[in-house]
């Protein structure tokens, strides 16, 4: 073997940013480089790692001289064969990443929040630069959906995709489901033991499905969906009453990104937000920080994907496969492709249709369940279901509706809202997987 095609097995990587997920990588790639090696053929190194913090404790070993300050440095370097983006944020990671894509290194990035806003211009990008961008932890840390739609299920017509995407919520859901815990306290208790950040709206107010919802419908659609056509909707509003009458009627409440395409029209609606799943579907089971993935195909059937959805090593670990992916195409001079994103027809939140449960606070007088029912009528919504807690002053009317029409149900609630008899409309969530 020539000491040229040496050289060629050799892929040096530069590393932005060095906290949990990046400082988890180097790990893995010191430990598992004989292994890769003897598999692939190729050896991977770490030579460069930017941080913003030169005198912050790490833990992980770096040679002197791999850590600097200088991120462009490191993506313009002719010495790194490939860059691992996993510092977030929108800037400066699309410029480093497209100036990397530009000298022609493969880029892998863990970065939802840029590939939800600007993901298609940069996969264009690699595609005119002939390499790789992979993006696989960006979505659900350790669970290998991205490469399975890119890749195993290219050819599937995917009608819908919908899954528990953030691990801090599904903690949260899981705590006042078995402990009967309130919102706030199961929040704390999430915070304390570092699932949810001191600020945790991104989390409880789906923004952070969202832009993985947007990245999953742009892959499994192939069309350009961007974090702005997500509708959101977070769990901060529900109660531990909320979960007990979901779980009395035999469901649990989880924070679910939905993805939908209508084969007829072709049009995608994609949406986060609380909603009740029957016991016995398999969405149901899914406790605490973890996360799961359902997709629905036309010829595949349903597929369910589970695992560790955050965390430094699941991430990094879905990282690594991105990395060894593209080290291996860069060897032989190749690159993969995500395809081409049509123009997506979005439907809005107003068009959709689903199952509604409804709760009422009512006053205990003659006439009641026909004003409210005749409400339901007026607007063609079909009750499912419908029974009534307490009595007196507490009562309380609960119903489930069939299938109907997001608007439609929008607009009963506003009129039940002006009802004499109607003390408060409680929490609205929609009944999916019946």
């Amino acid at each position: 073997m020539t000491a040229q095609s040496d050289q060629k097995r050799l892929v040096r990587i530069g590393v932005l940013g060095c906290g949990n997920v990046g400082a988890a990588l180097v790990k893995l790639v010191d430990r598992q480089a004989d292994d890769i090696e003897a598999r692939t053929g190729v050896r991977l190194r770490v030579d460069k790692v930017a941080v913003r913090n030169m005198s912050r404790e790490r833990d992980v070993d770096l040679a002197e001289g791999v850590l600097t300050r200088d991120a462009h440095a490191v993506v313009s370097d002719p010495d790194i064969d490939l860059v691992v983006e996993v510092i977030g944020g929108i800037e400066p990671a699309r410029e480093l990443i497209t100036t990397a894509l530009s000298s022609g290194k493969p880029v892998i990035t863990a970065n939802k929040e840029l590939l939800a806003n600007v993901g298609t211009e940069l996969f264009a990008k690699a595609d005119e630069c002939g390499v790789d961008l992979l993006f696989e932890a960006a979505v659900a840390g350790g669970i290998p959906v991205i490469r399975v739609l890119r890749e195993s299920l290219r050819g599937e017509p995917i009608s819908r995709v919908m899954g528990i995407i953030n691990g801090t919520t599904n903690f949260i859901l899981t705590k006042m489901t078995e402990d009967g815990a309130d919102y706030g306290a199961a929040l704390s208790e999430a915070q304390r033991l570092g699932y949810a950040e001191r600020d945790p709206t991104a989390d409880v107010e789906g923004f952070d499905a969202g832009a993985k919802a947007a990245i999953i419908a742009s892959i499994a659609f192939g069309t350009k969906v961007v974090a702005g056509d997500v509708y959101h909707e977070g769990i901060s509003r529900i109660t531990a009453a909320d979960i007990a009458v979901a779980r009395r009627l035999g469901y649990v409440v989880k924070l679910l990104g939905i993805a939908e395409r209508d084969a007829s029209t072709g049009s995608v609606a994609v949406r986060v937000h609380p909603a009740m799943v029957p016991l016995d579907h398999p969405l149901a089971s899914v406790r605490d920080s973890f996360n799961a993935v359902f997709i629905e195909g036309g010829a595949v059937g349903s597929l369910m994907f589970y695992g560790r959805g955050a965390g430094g090593f699941p991430t990094a670990s879905a990282v690594l496969g991105d990395v060894i992916d593209a080290a291996v195409n860069l060897s032989k001079g190749s690159h993969g492709t995500i395809g081409s994103f049509g123009k997506a027809k979005m439907l809005p939140i107003d068009e959709t249709s689903s199952e509604y449960l409804l709760s009422l606070e009512v006053a205990d007088k003659p006439g009641v369940l026909h004003a409210v029912t005749g409400t339901f009528a007026r607007h063609g919504v079909s009750i499912r279901a419908a029974e009534q807690e307490g009595i007196g002053n507490e009562a309380r009317l609960v119903f489930i509706t069939h299938l109907a029409k997001e608007s439609d149900v929008q607009s009963t609630v506003r009129e039940l809202r002006d009802l004499d008899v109607v003390q408060q409309v409680g929490t609205i969530l929609r009944v999916i997987g019946s």
